[in-house]
């Protein structure tokens, strides 16, 4: 059996098409979400939850907090290709 490649632009993730597929179908779904949002009756425990899409951007933020504090601890975390070298 034979291995599948998955560098280059063999991979169907690489290809320009698919690519633009992806970013067409996440950019429907998410206005989708957001029109949903518009639709259904909030109950807020805070103020600023009953803005419209929210919970859109509060995850968008969230997301970008935690992909900010992953890359600050691997820089603080991060060891020479070297350091099990004797």
């Amino acid at each position: 059996m034979q291995e599948p490649d998955f560098r280059g632009d063999n991979h169907w993730l690489t290809r320009p098409a698919t690519i633009k597929l992806l970013w067409r179908i996440s950019s429907i779904a998410l206005v989708l979400l957001v029109l949903t949002d518009l639709a259904v009756e909030k109950h807020a425990h805070f103020g600023i939850d009953e803005l419209p899409g929210f919970s859109a951007w509060f995850g968008f933020a969230a997301c970008v907090v935690l992909v900010l504090t992953s890359k600050a601890i691997g820089v603080l975390l991060k060891r020479p290709d070297t350091y099990y070298d004797d």
